[in-house]
């Protein structure tokens, strides 16, 4: 069974490994001549006097390698790039920021104050590129109301990913606090062409959530704001300043479809779901394995995800008796911090699968994209049927590990956590399941 674990590891270095974002950028973004190709819409450079750049996001230096190698040698550059580190390679004319993810610094901050600035500065004769990649939210962040420090948005994003809420739903009371989230960023440079461009973590259809949708219009409410922050008891977990300017009520509506500001605005999905299934689907058969993509556990809680995923993997066994068989999901599980120990949503996904698989000609990985787990220094884990043995001869009890939130610490001392480092993108959450005959 050790065999499975080391092909699922295989299957997820491979489908990374296939992952070229500058490369699909410039087959998705075409120029010809002074003309940009995006979609079915052409852009003709010369009818611009200037082009900024807003790069934000765990892929944005990729992004920005893309958009260089599509527009050079014929256009300079001026922007900002707010990503997780700094670049390899500088662009002459971008400023970077090393911001905080999933908690934003000062950095963070700076960001986005300097991306206002830009923006404030561009008019109708601007074309702007946004490169939105996921963890932008924490990368470019700055709150509505002035009187708040960055230790008091600290504590909101702190929160905001420890409270169980879905994604929508803390996206919801992002933009709705922050000055740059929920088409903000349009709004603050109203008459220019503006063109985001999106490697995108969220489901197919709620394109807003990336990134906290700074350049889209927002289809949440005040009132949805409000709804969430009762429903998981919020407000007293946020620090005395941001309870001060709720209690005033001035929370102001983000901007909606039809607000001028996106008159001229346009959305490409650059890469998405398809670019990480495709690549984990073909790697899985290469290796004989009868393959089959799902991503309708989206947003579930760990434990139902689990259960789900892997009574489809034993549903594909019994109908296709005699081979090996695999299952590829994506997207991200609701996984509630309910201890101070160390690891992610995709650790405690695994975790969950322990005692499932125990016994089984099974193995089970989860594994973040951008190489990052929750608070962890791994991207997630893997497990086999003989995971659970192995834990009880070395004293581990899985269910402590779980109620301590600390899958990362479970599965480093069986050797089986998956340790990629930053990856420089983030396509979403890669699960790979296999069963043997």
């Amino acid at each position: 069974m050790a065999d499975l674990k080391q092909l699922a590891r295989q299957i997820f270095h491979e489908t990374m490994a296939a992952i070229d974002i500058p490369r699909t950028m410039q087959r998705k973004l075409q120029r010809r001549g002074t003309r940009i190709v995006c979609g079915e819409k052409t852009f003709d450079l010369k009818d611009f006097g200037k082009i900024r750049v807003v790069g934000v996001g765990k892929a944005a230096h990729a992004m920005v390698e893309g958009l260089v190698q599509t527009l050079a040698p014929f256009v300079g550059f001026e922007g900002i790039v707010s990503a997780p580190a700094r670049p390899k390679r500088a662009v002459p004319g971008l400023k970077y920021f090393a911001a905080g993810h999933p908690v934003p610094n000062d950095e963070s901050w700076k960001a986005a104050d300097a991306v206002l600035g830009l923006l404030k500065k561009c008019d109708e004769k601007t074309l702007v590129f946004f490169l939105l990649s996921g963890g932008g939210s924490a990368m470019l962040e700055l709150p509505l109301d002035p009187r708040q420090a960055l230790e008091d948005v600290q504590q909101l994003h702190k929160t905001l990913v420890t409270c169980g809420a879905s994604i929508d739903e803390m996206n919801t009371i992002r933009k709705h606090l922050s000055a740059v989230k929920g088409g903000r960023l349009a709004t603050a440079a109203p008459e220019a062409t503006k063109i985001t461009l999106a490697v995108s973590d969220v489901p197919i259809g709620k394109e807003s959530a990336l990134a906290s949708g700074p350049t889209l219009p927002d289809p949440t409410t005040v009132a949805d704001a409000k709804r969430v922050i009762k429903e998981y008891s919020l407000r007293e977990k946020f620090s005395l300043a941001l309870q001060k300017w709720l209690d005033e009520g001035k929370i102001p509506e983000t901007p909606k479809a039809g607000d001028a500001a996106f008159r001229k605005a346009y959305f490409y999905l650059t890469m998405g779901m398809d670019d990480l299934l495709h690549p984990a689907h073909h790697a899985a058969e290469a290796l004989g394995f009868m393959t089959c993509c799902d991503n309708s556990t989206d947003d579930w809680p760990v434990e139902k995800a689990a259960e789900a995923l892997l009574g489809q993997l034993e549903e594909l066994r019994a109908t296709h008796r005699g081979q090996r068989v695999a299952l590829i999901a994506d997207g991200e599980v609701s996984s509630p911090v309910t201890g101070n120990g160390i690891g992610g949503r995709n650790s405690a996904f695994v975790l969950a699968c322990v005692e499932k698989i125990a016994g089984k000609k099974m193995a089970v990985l989860s594994a973040g994209t951008d190489g990052i787990d929750g608070n962890s220094s791994g991207a997630g884990a893997v497990a086999d049927g003989e995971t659970l043995q192995r834990a009880r001869e070395a004293g581990l009890d899985s269910k402590e590990f779980s109620r301590r939130s600390d899958a990362f610490t479970f599965f480093s001392k069986l050797g089986d956590a998956i340790l990629a480092g930053p990856t420089g993108n983030n396509l979403r959450d890669l699960r790979i399941l296999l069963a043997d005959r």
